[in-house]
């Protein structure tokens, strides 16, 4: 027998603080339900609370059939259960699992000491256990405790659960508590029913009052039903238990092909998604490559701008070249002292080139000794290489120069 923990008083303002206090407790045994459910399970409990006054948002321990104990949230009261004219109060617990509300709680009738489950019930196990079929159809989000309860009255409206004993010597005042234990013999758990003798009365025996209004109970005086009346209550209930079977199978078979149609909207959803994704990268690419063509196309602007202003410059120098026997050497004049540099250092490494092709010719041709040609050949490389070290240098100086250059131009062009 597990108690249930510290309950909120019946004070609406109360009930939502012990909610919100619950739902949000951290340590080392916290309620199990995940963070996007919590609010949603606030809302069906306090709906519920609102409709039913009789039930009361508790915590208790629940321990599955493995053997694991968890802190659940648990609805423990009584339901409105109305037959023959009369409303009669169902005491019953519902349990709300880790997994609610994406799956449907697990509901008990808790019978107090003066009550027996009716054996058989079409809807609850000997062990208390309520099975119908709102359960079995149970819709996230759209499923709650408050139409769960109107269909558990309807379904015990006609066909009460709970047959009431009398006792041989009754207390002038009795005041059974229904105890909760975790021990539950279920899909979910084990709920042992309190011992007692098991004499059945009829189902419009006695029930604990109702809160939801004063009822007259039958006179014992009322004639009673003739078997005529009989047959068309059982012709009756078999046929509204055949609709009701009609309506869960087409329910599931509907369910079913929406779960199907769901799924493939789901793997098309996938599908777009992934495409979304690689437009909007294939975007991102030609948006840089346009920006960096952007770039390219001012510099080539500005060397355009560079190349016709030094077209204008030295077109006329041209006709003076025809008209004059103007000195090769002299006609080029370089515009620093590194592009003099590196005109003499390409003009000799080329002219280098040029004499070790002529050392190769006057070697095939025996002109020249083999000693004579290795010695000039390695004299001549090493000062080659000096000469192209020093070109290199000189090229990474001139590109240092021509990108503050160009900076300096891009900015003024911009500008």
């Amino acid at each position: 027998m597990v108690p249930p923990s510290s309950t909120p008083p019946p004070n609406p303002q109360q009930t939502q603080q012990f909610l919100s206090s619950v739902l949000s407790q951290r340590g080392p045994s916290p309620l199990p339900y995940t963070e996007d459910t919590k609010w949603l399970i606030r809302q069906h409990l306090l709906s519920l609370v609102s409709n039913y006054p009789s039930l009361e948002p508790k915590t208790a321990t629940f321990t599955h059939n493995d053997g694991r104990s968890v802190n659940l949230l648990q609805a423990d009261g009584t339901i409105p259960m109305p037959f023959q004219g009369v409303t009669y109060n169902i005491p019953i617990i519902i349990w709300l699992m880790e997994s609610y509300p994406r799956y449907a709680p697990a509901v008990y009738v808790n019978p107090t000491r003066d009550m027996i489950i009716k054996r058989p019930h079409p809807h609850v196990s000997p062990s208390g256990l309520v099975s119908i079929p709102y359960l079995h159809n149970w819709i996230y989000p759209s499923s709650n405790l408050v139409d769960l309860v109107v269909n558990l009255s309807s379904a015990f409206s006609r066909d009460p659960p709970l047959y009431s004993q009398r006792r041989p010597h009754p207390s002038p005042s009795p005041s059974p508590s229904p105890s909760i234990n975790s021990s539950m013999s279920s899909s979910y758990g084990h709920h042992t029913q309190p011992p007692g003798p098991r004499v059945a009365h009829s189902a419009a025996g006695v029930y604990p009052p109702s809160p939801y209004g004063r009822v007259q109970p039958p006179q014992h005086s009322q004639p009673r039903p003739t078997s005529t009346d009989a047959a068309a209550e059982v012709y009756k209930r078999n046929a509204t238990n055949k609709l009701v079977e009609f309506v869960h199978s087409d329910l599931i078979r509907m369910r079913k092909a929406r779960e199907v149609e769901m799924e493939g909207l789901f793997s098309a959803q996938a599908v777009l998604r992934r495409r979304e994704e690689e437009i909007n990268k294939g975007l991102r690419e030609m948006q840089d490559e346009k920006e960096a063509l952007e770039r390219q196309l001012q510099v080539v602007l500005m060397n355009t701008d560079v190349l016709d202003s030094w077209i204008r410059d030295n077109e006329g120098k041209t006709k003076d070249l025809e008209k004059n026997n103007v000195n090769v050497d002299e006609a080029i004049h370089c515009v620093d002292v590194l592009s003099k540099q590196m005109l003499d250092c390409t003009a000799t490494d080329l002219a280098i080139e040029d004499v070790v092709y002529s050392l190769d010719k006057a070697v095939q041709d025996g002109a020249v000794s083999f000693d004579q040609y290795l010695r000039n050949v390695r004299l001549l490389s090493r000062e080659q290489f000096f000469h192209r070290a020093t070109a290199a240098k000189i090229k990474e100086a001139q590109m240092q120069a021509q990108v503050a250059n160009v900076a300096t131009r891009l900015s003024h062009f911009v500008s």
